[in-house]
C-alpha cells in the first residue's frame, strides 16, 4: 500500500472532510465560554461536505481508495492506519455530511440564548469527526476508535441539559447499554485477529479477503501457523452483532433510544434518527463476508420482531418525539432484516432515506416544541410542550412546517412519489422473494414487516392528525391572540432542503420502481434469489392499500373525533403504551436484583471480610502490645535494674572516700559478709 507521503487527492478530500470538525472542536475547546456563535462548527461541517460530495464524485463506482501508513508496533506485529473509500464510505461520508449541515444551520436558531450553547457546538463538532471516522477507517481497530467516541459523544449530548434528572439517568442508561454491545465488537475484533493477525479491512473482507476465503472452506480457518474451528466464525459474527444491536437500538437493547430524547431535538434528529443510530446497520454491511446463514437468520428475525414491536408500542406513545423514537427503531428493523436475507444494497438504501425524512420529522417535532414552549411561558401554564394531548390545529398557525411534516410523514409511510415508498418496497418485495426458499416459520418475517408497514401508517398520521389538524387543545390558543408563529426561517430552510431529499427525484427518475434507483445498482445484488414477478405488483399494492385504510382510519379517529363505541383503553392498549413493560422488566428482573446482589455483597464484604480483616488485625495489634509489654516491662526492666544496681554500688563506693566513718564501717561490713558467704560456700560440707 502507498505510504500517506503520497496522498492521493481523493484521500486528501477525506482528510480535510475528517478534519474540519476537528479543527472545530478545538477551537470551541480552546475559546470556552467566549464562543458561544455556530458559525464555526457550522462552516467546519460545510467544508466536510464540500470535500465529501468531490469524495464521492470521484469514488462512486470507480476504483476503490485505499491508502495507510505505519502506525504502531507490538512485538513482531505492525497494525496500519488508513483511509478506505470506496461506493459504501464515500455515500456515507456524504450523508453524514448532508445531514449533519442542516442540522446546524437549525441549531442556531433553535439553541440561540441556552446557557450552554458552547457545550453544544463542542459535542457537535466532536460527534462529526467520531462519525466520519468510523466511515472511512480502515481497519477493525480504527473502526472501533470511532465507534467507541460516537457513544460518548452521544453520552454528553443526550446529557446535555444536565441540570434535569432524567437526562443524567437517560444518559447513563443509553452508556451502560451500549457498553454491552461495545463488549461483543471487540470480542469479535479479538477473535478475527486471533486467527488471521490482521484487522485491515480488506485484507479481511474484500474481494478476495481471507474471510472469504476461509468461510468458502466451511471447515477450519488456516492461515499461516494457526487454525480454529470454523463455528468461531459463526461466534465472531454473533459477536459483531451484539455490538449493532445496542448501537442500532435492537430488541433487547432497544430501551436506551426513547429515553434518549431528553437531549435537544437536533441532536435527536442528527444522532439518535439518522446517523449514529445506523452505525450499526453500516459496521454489519462493511463486514458482510463474515456472516453465515444462522447469523443472517437470527438477524433477520430480530430486525423483524423489533421492527413489528416498536411500531405497536408508537401506537399509543403521547410524547411526540418519543413517538419517533420508536419509529426510528421500528425503521432499524427494516435495516436489519435487509441486511438478514443478504440484500446489504437495499439496507444501505433505506438508510439513506430513512435518514433525510426521520431527520425532518424530528426537526418539525422540534419547531412545534419549541413554539408550544413559548406558549407555556407565556401563559404561564403547566404543561408539557412535547404532549401531542396538548397540541391540535397547528396547520393555522404553521402551515409550512405542517406541509413539510406531511412530506416526511408520507415518506416514512412508504406512499408514491416518496423516497421511502422506493426503498420500502425493496426491503419488502425481496424479503418476500428470500422466503420463498425458506421453511414455514421464516415465511412469517416478510409478512411480519408488511403488518408493520400498515401499523407505520396508522402511527405517523395520528400524529399528524392529533398535532395539526382539529381545534386548539390550549383554550387561549383559539381566542384570536396569535400565541404561535410558523417557525423562523433559519429553521425552515433546513427543513425545506431535507424535505426535497425525500422525495423520489433525488434516487430514481423512476418514481414507482426501486431497481432504477442509482443507490442499489451501485451495490452487488446476490445471486441467490430468483425475481418472482408478481410480488412487484402484489407488494407494492398491499403496502399502498394497507396504508391508505390505516390514514383513513386515523383521519376518522383523530381529525374528525370519530372514534369506535366503547373506550380504546384495554389491556392491549395498556400493555402498548406501557412499552410492553419491558422496562418494568428490567427494573424488576435485573436491576433490582443486581443491586440485592450487590447490598448482600457490601454486607458479607463489611461483616465477613472486614470482620475478619478487623479480627486479624486485632490479634495482630495484641501480640504486638504484650511484645511491647514483655521487652519494656522484663527484658527493659532487668536491664535498667542491672544499671540502676551498678549505679548504687558505684554511689557507695564514691561515698566510702568522702572520709565518713559511717562509710568505711558500712564497706567493710560488706567486705565481711561477702567474704562470711564465699567462705560458707566454699567449707560447707
Amino acid at each position: 500500500m502507498d505510504q500517506l507521503s503520497q496522498i492521493s487527492t481523493p484521500v486528501l478530500a477525506a482528510l480535510i472532510v475528517l478534519c474540519a470538525p476537528l479543527i472545530s472542536f478545538g477551537l470551541s475547546a480552546i475559546a470556552g465560554k467566549r464562543l458561544r456563535s455556530g458559525i464555526p462548527a457550522t462552516v467546519a461541517i460545510a467544508i466536510s461536505l464540500l470535500a465529501a460530495i468531490f469524495i464521492f464524485a470521484t469514488v462512486w463506482n470507480g476504483q476503490q481508495v485505499h491508502q495507510q501508513t505505519s502506525w504502531f508496533r507490538i512485538g513482531e506485529h505492525s497494525f496500519k492506519a488508513g483511509i478506505l473509500l470506496n461506493n459504501l464510505s464515500a455515500l456515507l461520508l456524504l450523508l453524514v455530511c448532508a445531514i449533519a449541515l442542516p442540522v446546524h444551520v437549525y441549531s442556531m436558531v433553535y439553541m440561540k440564548g441556552d446557557y450552554g450553547i458552547h457545550r453544544y457546538w463542542l459535542y457537535l463538532s466532536l460527534f462529526c469527526f467520531a462519525m466520519l471516522g468510523l466511515v472511512m477507517a480502515d481497519s477493525l481497530l480504527l473502526m472501533y476508535i470511532g465507534w467507541e467516541l460516537v457513544g460518548f459523544a452521544s453520552y454528553l449530548l443526550i446529557g446535555f441539559w444536565f441540570t434535569r434528572p432524567a437526562a443524567i439517568k437517560a444518559n447513563k442508561k443509553a452508556f451502560l447499554i451500549n457498553r454491552i454491545g461495545d463488549l461483543g465488537f471487540l470480542i469479535g475484533i479479538a477473535i478475527i485477529y486471533t486467527q488471521f493477525q490482521t484487522l485491515d479491512l480488506v485484507a479481511l473482507f474484500g474481494d478476495h479477503g481471507m474471510v472469504r476465503e476461509a468461510f468458502n472452506d466451511g471447515v477450519e480457518w488456516r492461515y499461516a501457523q494457526h487454525a480454529m474451528p470454523a463455528f468461531w466464525l459463526t461466534i465472531a459474527g454473533a459477536a459483531f452483532f451484539l455490538g449493532a444491536m445496542a448501537k442500532s437500538a435492537q430488541f433487547p437493547f432497544h430501551i436506551w433510544l426513547p429515553d434518549a430524547m431528553e437531549g435537544p431535538t437536533s441532536v435527536s434528529s442528527l444522532i439518535h434518527a439518522a446517523t449514529m443510530v445506523a452505525a450499526g446497520v453500516f459496521m454489519l454491511v462493511r463486514i458482510s463476508p463474515l456472516f453465515d446463514a444462522q447469523i443472517l437468520l437470527l438477524i433477520g428475525a430480530i430486525g423483524a420482531f423489533t421492527a413489528l414491536m416498536a411500531a405497536t408500542i408508537a401506537l399509543t406513545q403521547q410524547d411526540i418525539k418519543k413517538i419517533l423514537a420508536f419509529s426510528t427503531i421500528s425503521q432499524l428493523g427494516f435495516m436489519m432484516v435487509a441486511i438478514g436475507i443478504g440484500q446489504y444494497g437495499v439496507a444501505i438504501f433505506h438508510l439513506v432515506t430513512h435518514a433525510f425524512f426521520k431527520c425532518l420529522l424530528f426537526l418539525s417535532a422540534g419547531a412545534v416544541i419549541h413554539e408550544m414552549q413559548h406558549v407555556k411561558e407565556t401563559l404561564k401554564l403547566e404543561l408539557d410542550p412535547q404532549d401531542i394531548r396538548n397540541m391540535g390545529g397547528l396547520r393555522r398557525y404553521m402551515p409550512h412546517t405542517f406541509r413539510l411534516t406531511l412530506v416526511a410523514a408520507l415518506a416514512l409511510a412508504g406512499l408514491p412519489l416518496t423516497a421511502g415508498y422506493l426503498s420500502k418496497d425493496a426491503i419488502l418485495i425481496f424479503a418476500f422473494e428470500w422466503a420463498e426458499w425458506q421453511s414455514a416459520w421464516w415465511k412469517f418475517i416478510p409478512v411480519s414487516l408488511l403488518v408493520t408497514s400498515a401499523l407505520t401508517a396508522f402511527y405517523i398520521a395520528r400524529l399528524v392528525f392529533k398535532v395539526f389538524y382539529g381545534k386548539p387543545r390550549i383554550s387561549a390558543i383559539g381566542q384570536g391572540t396569535n400565541y404561535l408563529h410558523e417557525a423562523p426561517r433559519g429553521m425552515l430552510l433546513p427543513m425545506l432542503f431535507l424535505g426535497l431529499c425525500s422525495l423520489f427525484p433525488l434516487f430514481s427518475y423512476n418514481p414507482l420502481l426501486f431497481e432504477d434507483t442509482w443507490i442499489i445498482k451501485g451495490f452487488e445484488l446476490p445471486e441467490t434469489l430468483e425475481r418472482v414477478n408478481i410480488y412487484h405488483t402484489v407488494v407494492p399494492a398491499a403496502v399502498n392499500g394497507l396504508a391508505i385504510v390505516m390514514i383513513f382510519i386515523a383521519w376518522r379517529w383523530y381529525a374528525q373525533g370519530k372514534y369506535p363505541q366503547g373506550s380504546l383503553r384495554g389491556r392491549l392498549y395498556e400493555f402498548s403504551a406501557a412499552q410492553w413493560y419491558l422496562n418494568v422488566m428490567y427494573e424488576k428482573g435485573i436491576v433490582k436484583p443486581l443491586l440485592k446482589v450487590s447490598k448482600m455483597l457490601y454486607a458479607f464484604d463489611r461483616t465477613i471480610v472486614d470482620g475478619l480483616v478487623d479480627t486479624g488485625a486485632g490479634t495482630v495489634r495484641w501480640f504486638a502490645n504484650t511484645a511491647q509489654w514483655l521487652d519494656r516491662a522484663l527484658v527493659d526492666g532487668l536491664v535498667n535494674g542491672v544499671g540502676k544496681a551498678a549505679v548504687f554500688a558505684g554511689g557507695v563506693l564514691r561515698g566510702s572516700r568522702k572520709g565518713k566513718i559511717q562509710y568505711y564501717l558500712f564497706s567493710m561490713f560488706l567486705v565481711l559478709l561477702i567474704v562470711l558467704f564465699v567462705g560458707l560456700k566454699i567449707f560447707s560440707p
